[in-house]
């Protein structure tokens, strides 16, 4: 079995630093942090998790807090969870998943005990009820998401505001005009969950600038709900030639239903979606979209949760740019 000694040798430093890059109790420089990291990597070290809790006065968890709602698209969630996972694990820490809709009782009991020492919370609302507590509590935390009021808080998330408006300059250049954006479960809406909420704000301020019709109608995924959500879009606008879709469920039974209609893609009807770079290259039209870059917000997460504990405490909101990749599904607006 592997010594804390042995890291240090391996490593080229004293006991003592292995010891502080471990428990976090000292800022350690990047260079030095990094060898150790690497040293206890190649020789499989693992520190006895009961001493160093002792020790450091930590338990190395870090609490993640994903609600698993039926309205939400849950493979962007467990993938984003999973990134988290593997980046703490990198550092040493382990996660504990809170997957309920338990809200701030769930912040209060992690707060309140000595269960991890850290949270990161997903699913951020604009006036999100856990936000409050965890601000009183002091407790070091990220959120993987974008609250109305940011002060004190350390966020990250795609820039959905951009990616909305990125959506609509792409088809407005391609000659569109009248654009429909088919967005989440309208329970999304109604909770006020940040970034379906930023991705219409986007949407609707380039749209401004563009001189482009904007239709927003929100849908619950699956084929039924979209056949009738798509024809009360054509009796309202029958001159429709731009789709955003930012409903992952709703994508092929859009693409399905066009198709039945006689419109082509991109001929007659231009598709464009906000989601996993999978479900754009696996539809049946290649879609172009704005990739979520659900492993990359994970990590980040994570990164800025050790900052923190080391005491590199600095609150900012970390935006990822959007990327939109253009594929067979968009162009140019039928005359």
């Amino acid at each position: 079995m592997v010594t804390l000694a042995e890291v240090a040798q391996h490593a080229g430093v004293s006991a003592s630093t292995v010891s502080y890059v471990l428990s976090g109790k000292r800022s350690i420089s990047a260079p030095t942090r990094e060898r150790v990291e690497h040293s206890i990597k190649q020789l499989g070290y693992h520190p006895n998790a009961g001493a160093r809790a002792l020790a450091s006065s930590r338990s190395n968890i870090i609490a993640l807090m994903v609600p698993l709602r039926t309205d939400m698209y849950v493979p962007v969630m467990m993938e984003i969870a999973i990134a988290v996972a593997t980046g703490a694990r990198t550092h040493g820490y382990d996660v504990l998943l809170l997957t309920g809709e338990e809200g701030s009782a769930a912040v209060r009991r992690i707060a309140g005990s000595s269960l991890a020492d850290a949270m990161i919370l997903m699913d951020v609302e604009l006036q999100d009820e856990r936000l409050p507590l965890l601000r009183e509590s002091g407790r070091t935390s990220v959120l993987i998401g974008l609250p109305a009021d940011t002060s004190g808080l350390t966020c990250v998330d795609l820039d959905f505001e951009a990616t909305g408006a990125l959506c609509v300059d792409h088809l407005a250049r391609l000659g569109h005009r009248e654009v429909v954006v088919i967005g989440e479960a309208p329970a999304v809406y109604e909770r006020h969950t940040g970034f379906a909420e930023r991705t219409v704000d986007g949407v609707r301020a380039k749209a401004r600038e563009t001189g482009t019709r904007i239709l927003h109608r929100p849908s619950e995924g699956g084929y039924a709900a979209m056949a009738g959500t798509l024809t009360r879009i054509f009796d309202e606008r029958p001159d429709t030639t731009g789709f955003i879709v930012q409903n992952e469920a709703a994508v092929e039974p859009l693409l399905n239903l066009l198709q039945q209609q006689g419109r082509a893609v991109p001929e007659d009807v231009s598709v464009v979606a906000i989601c996993p770079e999978q479900v754009a290259t696996q539809a049946s039209v290649r879609l172009t979209s704005v990739a979520i870059p659900a492993q990359e917000m994970g990590r980040r997460s994570v990164e800025q949760v050790m900052a923190k504990l080391a005491g590199r405490d600095s609150d900012e909101v970390d935006l990822l740019e959007p990327v939109l990749t253009v594929r067979a599904s968009t162009g140019t607006a039928p005359a």
